[in-house]
């Protein structure tokens, strides 16, 4: 083995659920042992069944368990793991933690706590972008330190405009503003929300786009200064700024925008030395323009549909990359012939506001035919906590083509049997009879106006 490899024989998965168990089997593949951790409300879960050894981190509470980075590290080292694979959310995230890795000598499987400070705050990425030259959509400079400055942004601006919290996510700390007299509620309530949910209240702006979809593009990249992109994911099915529904190609772009869009993700990659798989996250307008929103600097839920799309498996690239191999530096667009989508099936219910429905899975049955892959961790019997988020699962079809690919969703949902909790099945069998979804024009606004009442 060549010197700069580096030997990984044990990782510790620092997560839990659906994306602890599909790591674990990328690395059975690669002959590679797996420790779990678990809170006591995931004693039951498979990914702590299936994994060679498994440490109990803690009570339910995430604060204490899988937030808990002293409880992780102490696992890791107990059990002699080499490395930590933090999946997405918890701690995948933290520039700490990586730091907190590599203080220990245990590999982080993810980019440096540098790149992830310079990616990880809203407000920071979007100047490092603009050092890049990768296209932003226009705003402030920066944080808003007062609302007197927010004002004066708007102006310049031109509404209408958005509020984002600087450390935010999942819309929260978020607000449009579509004329002067609003921005002064919408600012004390943005900042509120922010301070509650992140403990940060700072906010920046940025002109409101008009009929917007969220395009990102999945990006690798080594020690070495090398990066690939494996092309888009079409993300535009959101409700409250969640995603629900991820696709590949996306039905709207041309040839040449999703050249450039690549070259700009592959830009903005190697400008922060950017190790590991991560997303380069982009809204597109009606009119053919693209702008930067943010990074992932982690796997992503929706990673499969690039795997789909290419047969590439992106948790094996991740740990090639953190032995230290190199990636090859191509950038890669999907074949004329194939198609990919996911939907994700969460525990709640669709008819009543998407309230999540915890408790136990009296049935269940998944699909399994043709290009129909299903990644989850739940079974009959087993027990949703109402600790986490509400996601048991995702269906991921491939065919020729979009329309096949909505007509073997819509059968594959039709087999996927769920009981005893409510999940979001009826939902995504509707929306995939839905006409303007079938045609593949709409915006992130498409769900404000579905209606639910007949689901």
């Amino acid at each position: 083995m060549a010197d700069n490899i580096r030997n990984i024989k044990k990782i510790l998965i620092a997560n839990r659920g659906e994306i602890a168990l599909r790591i674990q089997r990328t690395c059975c593949e690669m002959g590679i042992k797996t420790v779990a951790l678990y809170s006591t409300a995931d004693r039951d879960s498979l990914h702590v069944r299936f994994a060679d050894e498994a440490v109990c981190i803690g009570p339910p509470a995430s604060k204490d368990s899988y937030l808990s980075m002293a409880n992780v590290i102490s696992a890791a080292e107990i059990t002699g793991a080499d490395a930590i694979h933090p999946g997405y959310g918890f701690l995948s995230e933290n520039a700490d933690f990586s730091q907190l890795c590599d203080q220990y000598g245990i590999k982080f499987i993810g980019p440096s706590a540098e790149v992830i400070n310079s990616m990880g705050d809203k407000a920071t990425a979007k100047a490092t972008m603009r050092k890049a030259g990768v296209p932003v959509v226009p705003g402030s400079e920066g944080i808003l330190a007062s609302y007197e400055d927010a004002r004066k942004a708007a102006g310049d601006i031109g509404y209408p405009v958005l509020l984002k919290a600087t450390a935010g996510g999942g819309g929260k700390g978020m607000r449009r503003v579509d004329k002067e007299s609003e921005l002064e509620d919408a600012w004390n309530s943005a900042r509120a929300e922010s301070g509650a949910a992140f403990n940060n209240p700072n906010l920046y702006m940025e002109k409101y786009i008009l009929e917007p979809r969220h395009i990102e593009i999945q990006v690798i990249g080594d020690q070495y200064g090398n990066v690939s992109h494996l092309s888009e994911r079409d993300c535009t099915i959101q409700r409250r700024h969640q995603k629900l529904v991820e696709e590949s190609p996306s039905p709207v772009l041309s040839e040449e925008t999703r050249r450039k869009m690549g070259e700009a993700a592959v830009k903005a990659a190697k400008f922060v030395n950017y190790e590991g798989a991560g997303t380069v996250e982009f809204i597109y307008d009606k009119f053919g323009n693209f702008y930067f929103m943010e990074m992932n600097t982690r796997i992503q839920v929706e990673h499969p549909v690039t795997e789909e799309i290419f047969d590439f498996d992106l948790v094996k690239e991740q740990i090639k990359v953190a032995r230290g191999e190199k990636v090859s530096g191509k950038a890669y667009f999907p074949p004329a012939n194939r198609h990919a989508l996911e939907v994700r099936i969460n525990a709640e219910d669709p008819r009543n506001n998407f309230r999540p429905s915890a408790g136990k899975i009296t049935e269940f049955h998944k699909p399994g035919f043709h290009k129909v892959r299903v990644d989850t961790h739940a079974y009959a019997g087993y027990v949703i906590p109402p600790y986490y988020d509400s996601m048991i699962g995702k269906v991921i079809v491939s065919a020729f083509s979009r329309d096949e690919c909505i007509a073997k969703m819509d059968r594959a949902l039709e087999e996927f049997i769920i009981q005893g909790v409510h999940t979001t099945i009826p939902f995504h069998r509707k929306l995939m009879k839905d006409k303007t979804f079938r045609s593949g024009i709409y915006s992130t606004a498409f769900l404000n106006d579905f209606d639910f009442s007949d689901i």
